[in-house]
């Protein structure tokens, strides 16, 4: 490939995929629309489709895939169910996207020991409602229904990482096939362990671009006893975020809390058919017996009321709690509607709690001075927020005042020692910001790359670029 000057001829891909059609018959593709659909960016990265598309079924299948690859010299990149916001997707050498999506088995639920392992194409709603009548439920919650694979390799979080944390805290082991085609399993479904190299962390966030992950051992929850959701406007998104950061100095146990700006509220409103009023608003969620989420809701409508908050409006019928929160998982489709023909761009951005206002209100500032349509966002529990600026494909200016808006975003997270981006993760999108995060630390992760990926086949042109 360009990245490493080991271009596989164009005879080595034709045999490899022939020997791939034949192994694989009508799970081996090369059909164009197809191959589009395996490299859809959801952003203004452009579309790069790989050459064929293979749907796996086994890990034996994943690593035979990845070992003929290998010898090709082509490249592997791993798709579970298209909703990575950074171009992960994207193959900017060609190669094979190695579809996940029929690995989708729940292998074992340990209901006294609260996890489970399934296969990495098994998607989140899916896990949950396998989990239904057991009384466990799993937390990780991004919005889309992501699959478990794909959300481990990006490293997801969402709504309720506040409490329940992100998929980095919730893996316990797992299961890859390294760029060699070898097969790994690290972790296991002990709670702690002090034995060598933390593996499965490594392999967490890493994209695709060390290993391919093929399960995955979870860790799950007790469902809890009373669930109240609510919505409370403010008069500024500061008092928003002010409200938010006492609640949590406070140590009140939030399950949820999220910030829709005045401009989401409205594209929310019309997208979902609700009737809030166009103010800067926290969703929020509270999980406990019923007396504790009772005090919950009290305790927080107070401090809501100091920071020039409204009526904190509750929901405890799941019905109406799931109205409100889909509304908020809508966010992105709701945006688009705000500007139609345009395109969006979801970035992401977190900071520690204590910096969130002030960087919410200075982001606010930017966005009115570049006369800028951009709603935000955030699963602002652990500082990290979303922005959603809609740009007309065709306007070179505008598209220019964007990408200055996007500058100066990760600038402001990275100087209030935040980071830039809290969990879409790299891709390609994010290429550039990654030195300016963490320095020389970007020279050992690639130390860690061509250690464990010689050649490059691994989701090449993510994260870094191999000098």
């Amino acid at each position: 490939m360009a990245e490493t000057g080991t271009q596989p001829s164009e005879e080595a891909k034709k045999a490899l995929f022939a020997a791939l059609s034949a192994r694989f018959g009508d799970r081996f593709s090369q059909n164009q629309t197809l191959r589009e659909q395996h490299a859809n960016t959801l952003t203004w990265v452009k579309v790069q489709a790989p050459d064929a598309i293979i749907f796996a079924e086994t890990t034996e299948e994943v690593s035979e895939v990845v070992t003929l690859c290998a010898e090709a010299r082509v490249p592997v990149i791993p798709f579970g169910t298209g909703t990575s916001l950074e171009g992960h997707l994207n193959a900017p050498f060609g190669g094979v996207s190695l579809d996940l999506s029929r690995m989708n088995k729940v292998l074992a639920v340990h209901e006294a020991d609260l996890d489970c392992v399934v296969e990495p194409g098994v998607t989140r709603k899916a896990l949950n409602e396998h989990l239904r009548d057991t009384g466990l439920f799993f937390p990780v919650d991004p919005g889309a229904d992501a699959s478990l694979g794909g959300m481990a390799a990006t490293r997801a979080s969402g709504t309720n990482a506040v409490r329940y944390g992100t998929m980095g805290d919730l893996v316990l082991g797992l299961t890859a096939v390294l760029a060699d085609g070898s097969i790994v399993t690290t972790g296991g479904r002990a709670r702690k362990s002090a034995a060598g190299y933390d593996l499965t962390h490594l392999l967490i966030g890493s994209e695709g671009t060390l290993g391919i992950i093929t399960s995955l051992t979870l860790r799950l929850y007790g469902t809890p006893e009373t669930i109240l959701s609510g919505v409370c406007a403010f008069e500024t998104i500061e008092g928003a975020c002010n409200a938010t950061i006492t609640a949590l100095q406070m140590g009140l146990p939030l399950a949820r809390i999220e910030l829709a700006d005045e401009v989401q509220i409205r594209a929310c409103n019309a997208y979902s058919h609700l009737d809030l009023p166009e103010r800067p608003t926290l969703f929020l969620e509270f999980h406990g017996s019923k007396a504790g989420t009772r005090e919950q809701v009290e305790s927080f409508a107070a401090i809501a009321r100091d920071e020039g908050g409204g009526e904190l409006q509750w929901a405890e019928r799941p019905e109406d709690r799931n109205k409100l929160w889909q509304a908020r998982h809508d966010a992105y489709w709701a945006a688009r509607g705000l500007k139609p023909g345009t395109e969006l761009i979801a970035t992401d951005v977190c900071v520690p709690i204590s910096a969130l206002a002030a960087c919410v209100a200075e982001t606010r500032q930017d966005i009115e001075r570049l006369g800028l349509l951009a709603p935000i966002v955030g699963h602002v529990g652990d500082g990290n927020f979303h922005v959603l600026p809609l740009i007309d494909p065709a306007d070179t200016e505008e598209r220019g005042r964007v990408q200055e808006f996007l500058n100066r975003l990760v600038e402001r997270a990275l100087a209030a020692e935040g980071t830039c981006t809290g969990e879409h993760g790299i891709g390609q999108g994010k290429i550039n910001y990654l030195a300016a995060e963490h320095g020389l630390g970007v020279n050992v992760m690639i130390a860690i790359k061509k250690a464990l990926d010689p050649l490059n086949i691994l989701n090449p042109g993510k994260i870094f670029a191999i000098p």
